[in-house]
Order: structure tokens, then sequence, then C-alpha cells
């Protein structure tokens, strides 16, 4: 019998990748919802859909959302998360009255509308910085103020979505302690904790072995937590989320390579996880069960 059943994320595709990458990355809605029925199969219990639009762009748009979601759910019953964190590029890039440019919150809200059971909630306001293939500057604000905070929070309760509270620094916990402490969220608490980004993101946090237990010790009571390991720090943070008492996460969103060199598919990344798990005598939890572990009620009307 296996010592506990621990929750497989997949994130198969992300707001920052595209097929110029890797050709197995999934950017439309028939081919992310053939790919995550396939991780599905294999023991993913949750998905961190992305959605983009038929150029490739990332987007909101709750009926490209609502695509994939009734995609996969014809096919599976795997507990769907729409990112409002949404991507760099298409309908998330917004220009501000100084030449500045952010991920356009008008947008992000909107992935609370496509009727998913959890969604991402980036509490934080940070810089991204990245140079791109044709040598330009990206350089983009992801504005999640306090008055955006509470804008979110709201718009997730008012349609009975459980937030992924996703940590970057541990100055985040300081908001989800206080939209937890005013009704915005129930145990369990789930919280993604995000490490590797740091040299793309202002105040982010690198993955190290004592960088993820600081944040496990100062979690909130209640709290099941996950790890999102960024490039190659996936495999290892995964694993050590996994000792510590959390859940898994992979996918081509937070790495796109298996080895070094060796471009990865979301199913062999899941497939790995899961003999990780059973090595260590634990088991994927289905579905159903992560909904038990996570306290989640019946998927949300579309709408």
């Amino acid at each position: 019998m296996a010592d506990r059943k621990v929750i497989l994320t997949i994130a198969p595709t992300g707001g920052m990748a595209d097929k110029s990458v890797t050709p197995h990355l999934p950017t439309q809605p028939r081919e992310i919802a053939d790919d995550v029925v396939r991780c599905w199969e294999a023991g993913a219990s949750i998905v961190a859909v992305h959605a983009r639009r038929p150029d490739d762009g990332a987007t909101c748009d709750p009926e490209i959302y609502g695509r994939i979601n009734e995609l996969i759910r014809s096919r599976s019953d795997i507990i769907i998360n729409n990112s409002t964190g949404g991507g760099i590029s298409g309908d998330m890039i917004a220009e501000l009255a100084d030449g500045r440019r952010e991920i356009a919150f008008d947008q992000r809200i909107k992935g609370t509308l496509a009727g998913a059971e959890m969604c991402t909630f980036d509490p934080h306001v940070q810089c991204m910085h990245r140079v791109l293939d044709n040598g330009d500057d990206l350089e983009l604000l992801m504005d999640t103020s306090w008055s955006r905070c509470l804008e979110l929070a709201q718009a997730m309760k008012d349609r009975g979505i459980k937030p992924e509270w996703e940590l970057m620094s541990l100055s985040d916990l300081v908001w989800v302690n206080e939209l937890i402490a005013l009704g915005y969220d129930e145990p369990p608490y789930y919280i993604n904790i995000v490490l590797g980004t740091h040299k793309l993101m202002s105040g982010a946090t690198p993955y190290t072995p004592k960088n993820l237990q600081r944040f496990v010790e100062d979690l909130p009571e209640n709290s099941v937590f996950c790890v999102s390991g960024i490039g190659p720090a996936q495999l290892p943070a995964s694993v050590h989320s996994v000792i510590l008492g959390g859940q898994a996460r992979v996918g081509l969103e937070d790495n796109i390579y298996y080895a070094r060199g060796r471009p990865a598919t979301n199913l062999e990344l899941v497939e790995r996880m899961v003999r990780i798990l059973r090595e260590l005598n634990l088991e994927p939890a289905s579905p159903a069960e992560a909904r038990e572990m996570l306290g989640l009620r019946a998927p949300a009307a579309v709408g």
C-alpha cells in the first residue's frame, strides 16, 4: 500500500515559450486537450491551462479557455486550473501612458470566466526582463496591486473558484495571509511555490533546498503545496516538494527539457514523475482524490 497519495499537476503550455523553442509545445485547444488527456491517463490530477490565440499569441479569452476546458472535460475528469497570469505576447501586452508595458490586468481577470474549478493567483508586483531572439529587450510589469488582488479574489469567490496562490517570494505570503483572513479562500489552501525565475523577474527566488524549506515552514496552517521548479530546477524541486510532504508539478511551461540538450514531451515528464513517486512508495492521486484533498466542489458552470 502506498504511504500517501500525491497530487500531480501537468503544466503543458505556459505563456512564454512557443513552437520555435520546442515543437512539442501544445498551443491550440485540441492540441492542448490531446496532450492533457494523455497526461491524465498517465497519472496527472490537475492541469494548469494557459490559452493561446490561433496565431499562438498568449490570451485569457474566455471563449478560447472555454473551448479548451470543454475538450478536456469531454474526455477526462482532471481538475482544470486556468491561468490569470496570461503570458508575454498576444492579447496580454498593454502599453502604459509613459511608454512602459505591462501584462494587461483587464485581460488577466478574464481567466476566471471560463468555468474552471481553480485559477492561478499572482499576488505580486514585479518587473520581468527578457532579451528576445531578435535581440530586442522585452520589459513587462506584472502589477497585481492590492486593489487588483481584491478584484481578482472577489471574481474567484463569486464564481466558486479556488485560488492557486502563486508565491515567488516570501513577501507574497503577506498579501495571501491577508486575503485568506478576509474570507477569500477556505482551508485547505493550495499554494504553488515558484522557484527559479530570478533571472527573469525582480524579487523572485532561486531554487535551493534551504529556500524551499523556508517557504514550507512559513506557509499558513492547513496548506497543501506544490513547487514550480523552473528550467533545470524542475526535477529536483518537484522531488524535494514530495519529500517535504508536498505535491508535484511538471510540464513544458516550466521546463522544456527531459535532460541536458534533449527536448521533453509533457507525457514523458509525467511518466517520469509517476515512476519516481512509486519508487518512493507513493502513488499519484486520482482527480477525485485530489478534489477531496483540496476541498473542491463540483466544477463551476461556464459564464
